[in-house]
């Protein structure tokens, strides 16, 4: 088939600016379009992202495409969804609740934005993870009367815990999770807390809203779909969530409590195997395998493991027994939190939604 036009809004931004790196020369889908605010409208991308000073601000480890460079941003808000198939938002909650509905009328929307992760007709989808859910695109759409739909990816940390949680749920199931995140600033963006001053040589305690989103999305995203709409699982979650001075990646330590006993080669066995049905289906975008087990004592580390499968894989690593829970069992994983746990990951989950006739259909 022909490619799919497709537009990405917040394209300035360190979500928008993955969007861009994981879009140049895609088999499915060609960007015809880039929006930002009303500051960038105008300039081509390159001068929207340059400062007075002249530094370019392109934050990702691949090159700017040269054909993005010389695209004329235009504003956000004029964006004509009827010129597009597809559009991928990278955009603040408030401007997501704001935009994303008027393209949504029109065309389907894949965002990384938190603004209807919590509706109760709009799925919150993980490549390989919750497939079950789709349908409930269908259901949006002939409520709200859109021709599109908007599918949000989750939480930057809830992408890793609930892809090696996954796993466990259907094996051996879950009674409780606890977990600790160590997170790297680029989920911050910009925000303050992340600036040099505050972070270096130093471990911030609290980010604004993240324990309640990934404790109630984890529920929602291992939940079951019945009567057209989502029944959270109903496992417990604690989480902590913390800023560490890492650039990229998000560590995660992780303990569950599981419904039945298993040994730690079989909690191993059933990460390494899990997923093996949706990467087999050879995505441009998705990795060899979701969950990458390593026996090094020493792994994962961000630095190091957040490059594996090109940032679309969870390593998970020191998977022990636990004694304190039931059934218990610990480990620590590494996602990467602007690829798998942003755009790339978004656009993953739009090839999906392709072969599964929700887009482009």
């Amino acid at each position: 088939m022909s490619r799919l036009n497709a537009a990405v809004v917040g394209a300035t931004g360190i979500a928008g600016q993955q969007f861009l790196a994981a879009l140049a020369d895609h088999p499915l889908f060609e960007v015809t379009h880039l929006a930002a605010s009303s500051r960038s409208a105008g300039k081509t991308y390159l001068e929207a992202i340059t400062t007075a000073a002249g530094s370019t601000q392109w934050f990702c480890t691949e090159p700017l495409a040269p054909r993005f460079a010389q695209m004329t941003v235009i504003e956000a808000a004029k964006l004509d969804a009827h010129e597009v198939d597809v559009v991928f938002t990278a955009l603040e909650s408030d401007a997501a609740a704001e935009l994303e509905p008027l393209y949504a009328q029109h065309v389907p929307v894949m965002s990384t934005a938190s603004a209807f992760r919590m509706a109760e007709d709009v799925p919150v989808l993980v490549p390989g993870v919750n497939p079950q859910h789709a349908p409930l695109i269908r259901q949006m759409q002939a409520e709200r009367g859109w021709q599109g739909f908007v599918v949000p990816n989750p939480n930057c940390t809830t992408v890793g815990l609930v892809v090696s949680l996954a796993p466990l749920q259907q094996a051996f199931g879950l009674d409780s999770v606890v977990m600790t995140s160590l997170q790297g600033c680029s989920g911050a963006g910009r925000s303050p807390g992340v600036i040099a001053l505050d972070i270096v040589d130093n471990v911030i305690p609290y980010i604004p809203k993240e324990e309640e989103k990934v404790e109630a999305e984890t529920r929602k995203i291992l939940g079951t779909l019945s009567g057209g709409r989502i029944t959270p699982a109903d496992f417990r979650v604690s989480a902590t969530c913390t800023r560490v001075p890492v650039l990229e990646a998000h560590t995660e330590s992780v303990f569950v409590s599981l419904t039945r006993p298993a040994t730690v080669e079989q909690v191993s066995a059933a990460m390494q195997e899990f997923g093996s049905e949706f990467t087999g289906l050879g995505h441009p975008s998705s990795p060899t395998r979701l969950i990458t087990v390593t026996a090094d004592p020493f792994r994962p580390q961000p630095r190091l493991d957040r490059v594996v499968e090109d940032g679309m894989t969870t390593t998970v690593g020191r998977i022990r027994a636990c004694d304190v829970m039931g059934n218990g069992v610990k480990y620590l994983l590494v996602s990467h939190n602007t690829k798998m746990g942003a755009g790339k990951g978004a656009l993953l989950m739009a090839e999906e939604l392709v072969r599964l006739g929700y887009i482009g259909a």
